[in-house]
């Protein structure tokens, strides 16, 4: 199917022949017939993509932070790795739509197929042919709307809520600064309210574009143009002043922020929706005591997984209007003749034309506030991929089979001059950062087939790292006989599933931590290995393959009695949005991340704890851990998330027998004997996972054993799923 995108890294804008996406529980795939574009939001995103890098740093600085935080805890290396491979890759465009409804996914059943229903989403209502759209980010048009006026609906619910947080009353009087499309929408909503408006935009057809809608005056932000509607209001408020100010303005000019204090009366509310300059000049926003407001985006539940993921309502009696109430609601104001977009519709263009359109608007050789992309039905499958069709971008001749294997038993090896064939169910920021470049670089390896959630992210990974093939159907990998082993990269609930499924398929699996979230998990897992024979299973634990610890390891030297190891993990905080923060779906924290650090102590010591015990601090911030082993040695692992960014994010010290040894960071070992003090430093941080892959790989084209044996891998599962257990119960736990 066809998606618009744009590299974020040289500002190229393509329409690119990408896979559809699947159908998914909790929402339904949608044909598009019309999307919106929005000139302000997209036309800003298209505009800071053709900036330089030094350009970009300075239009996000709050991303600047957060690298300079990541490069203080990973090192400048990886650091840099991680923010090319974002920049570079093609990212999607488009937040509102209109479309049919070709598949249902469990859970969304109050849709059917035929349905033309509006959608909202940055992450899913794209310019693209076909899109998964969650429910609650997706209803029904009413009859007599037209697909056409049907795709204002998100930006529309955005003009909406910013007219709610103003909470506006019959007979007030309001000015709307910045006439854009968010603009007129928001005149048109509050001349529906019955509140006089006027505006303010530098572009004198958008005046008038407002005028005609219902406002009593709109001009230009000049003097003369200001003097003209602060007259207005003398008139139509009888010398008050506007009783709200709309900031729908985007840029770097704090003019819009001053013109607002001006206008406005004593103790207005100034509201803001667009992304504009916010310098308040003190003494005018405090003599008036202007009460400013935010308005987010398209109501509640935006930025809220629970929400637009899950699927989980907020109660009407608490929350009368959420983002999909919004969406609801303005569209059922076209349907009355209530308001009207009719006349905001400036140009309608074939997708293919995406390219020159963006360029024109962005030069301003193409005019209007309104724009649309249409679709060609023709071409588009009418479903998700099923088990006989293909989702891919390409398809090569030999991998275009889907004939699942039964009973396929463990892997052979292969001969040591054949490559092999590798697949990846997942290409999220690790794997593209800290996985696929050492594969991507070893010439006794094909990167095969890619499969991921959003098509997107399936062909990134394609165009950097060279797979033959990009698609959003795990079948796709799954079912091929041609690939020798799977790597598992997905969030963590999907881990043990797809597992199992390789397995059975009788792949070799590679699979990111965590292997399993739940005891039952890693028993099901255990359960296929026995069955099918296939026991050629690798977690990710590449600590244990650093440089830097195997030479410490091995500067220590064997010790007769008992050990003490403290290890110091300075986690920090997540963002709130974070995925990892969803523990009702994706586990505890510390069980997505524990498993490094209880495998790595683990492999010091030479054998898996017998006894586990849990605490954790008051504001349940940070977690201390104690692993007692059969040989009495004993490890703290204290896993802080309430710490500095600043400070190194773990630290390992050991003592023994006479002896002690510290890993700083992966950055620099430290050995103490008798002899004296032995300080070995790297370049650069390693963690091991170049080292580790080789060793996978290695034992996958030789058959010999897994690198990390599967006893060792499932103890340390289960000893990190009692970490959990033995906070809920207060008491120490046996693995």
């Amino acid at each position: 199917m066809r998606q618009v995108a744009q590299n974020y890294r040289s500002g190229e804008l393509v329409v690119l022949d990408v896979p559809p996406p699947a159908c998914k529980p909790g929402g339904v795939l949608v044909r598009t017939t019309y999307s919106l574009i929005s000139t302000g939001t997209e036309l800003m995103k298209v505009s800071e993509a053709r900036l330089s890098l030094l350009g970009k740093a300075r239009a996000r600085p709050d991303q600047v932070r957060k690298v300079l935080d990541t490069a203080v805890q990973q090192g400048p290396v990886a650091t840099y790795r991680k923010a090319m491979s974002k920049l570079d890759s093609y990212t999607p465009l488009g937040y509102s739509l209109c479309g049919v409804v070709v598949e249902v996914g469990s859970g969304a059943e109050e849709f059917a197929v035929g349905d033309v229903v509006a959608a909202a989403g940055n992450e899913f209502a794209l310019h693209a042919e076909l899109n998964w759209i969650p429910t609650n980010l997706c209803v029904p048009v009413p009859t007599g709307v037209v697909p056409q006026h049907a795709a204002f609906a998100t930006v529309g619910a955005i003009a909406m809520q910013g007219v709610r947080r103003a909470e506006v009353q019959l007979g007030e009087t309001a000015c709307v600064i910045g006439l854009g499309l968010i603009g007129q929408l928001v005149v048109r909503l509050l001349v529906a309210s019955g509140v006089r408006v006027v505006g303010v935009d530098t572009v004198p057809d958008r005046c008038r574009m407002a005028e005609a809608a219902g406002a009593v005056a709109c001009a230009g932000p000049d003097d003369e143009g200001t003097a003209y509607i602060e007259q207005v209001l003398d008139t139509t408020t009888g010398g008050i002043g506007a009783d709200h100010i709309f900031l729908a303005a985007g840029g770097g000019s704090n003019g819009p922020v001053e013109l607002a204090a001006r206008l406005a009366r004593d103790r207005a509310r100034v509201v803001d929706i667009g992304k504009t300059r916010l310098d308040l000049p003190w003494n005018a926003y405090y003599e008036k005591e202007l009460d400013v407001r935010f308005s987010r985006s398209y109501g509640p539940g935006r930025y809220d997984d629970r929400y637009e993921l899950q699927g989980i309502d907020y109660p009407v009696g608490y929350v009368r209007w959420t983002e999909r109430r919004n969406l609801q609601c303005f569209l059922d104001l076209l349907s009355t003749g209530s308001l009207e977009v009719g006349s905001l519709v400036s140009g309608t263009h074939p997708v293919v034309e995406a390219e020159d359109v963006y360029a024109r608007l962005r030069d301003g050789s193409l005019h209007g506030v309104g724009h649309l992309f249409e679709y060609d039905e023709c071409r588009m499958p009418l479903s998700s991929p099923g088990a006989h069709e293909s989702s891919a971008a390409t398809l090569p001749p030999q991998r275009n089979g889907h004939v699942r294997p039964q009973s396929a038993g463990p892997p052979t090896a292969r001969a040591h001059s054949s490559t092999l064939q590798l697949g990846f169910i997942g290409a999220g920021n690790y794997a593209t950062s800290m996985l696929l470049p050492h594969l991507a670089a070893d010439p006794m390896a094909t990167l095969a087939t890619v499969a991921t959630t959003r098509s997107l992210s399936a062909v990134n990974a394609q165009r950097k790292f060279g797979f033959d093939e990009a698609t959003t159907d795990v079948r796709t990998v799954l079912d091929d006989p041609g690939i020798d082993a799977v790597f598992v990269v997905t969030r963590h609930h999907s881990h043990a599933d797809f597992v199992c499924r390789a397995l059975e398929a009788g792949k070799a699996v590679f699979v990111e931590k965590p292997l399993a979230l739940t005891r039952a998990d890693v028993d099901r897992v255990l359960a296929v290995v026995e069955r099918t024979g296939n026991d050629r299973l690798m977690v990710g634990f590449n600590r244990r393959f650093a440089p830097l610890f195997t030479l410490l390891r091995q500067r220590f030297g064997s010790v007769a009695g008992p050990m003490s190891v403290r290890y110091l993990v300075n986690a920090g905080r997540l963002d709130p949005s974070s995925w990892y923060l969803d523990e009702g779906l994706e586990g505890s924290r510390f069980l997505g991340e524990g498993g490094h650090f209880i495998d790595t102590v683990s492999a010091w010591i030479g054998h898996a704890p017998v006894e586990v015990t849990a605490q954790q601090t008051s504001n349940a911030l940070d977690l201390h851990v104690v692993l007692r082993y059969a040989d009495g040695s004993l490890a703290t692992i204290t896993y802080a998330t309430d710490g500095d960014g600043r400070f190194p994010k773990e630290t390992l010290d050991v003592s023994g027998n006479g002896r002690n040894a510290r890993l700083d960071n992966f950055n620099r070992a430290t050995a103490w004997n008798r002899s004296g003090k032995n300080v070995k430093r790297s370049l650069g941080q390693d963690k091991g996972q170049r080292h580790m892959l080789q060793s996978f790989l290695q034992a996958v084209r030789e058959g010999a054993p897994m690198p990390i044996d599967l006893e060792s891998i499932v103890a340390t599962t289960r000893v990190t799923i009692a970490v959990g257990e033995s906070l809920a119960s207060g008491r120490s736990v046996a693995p």
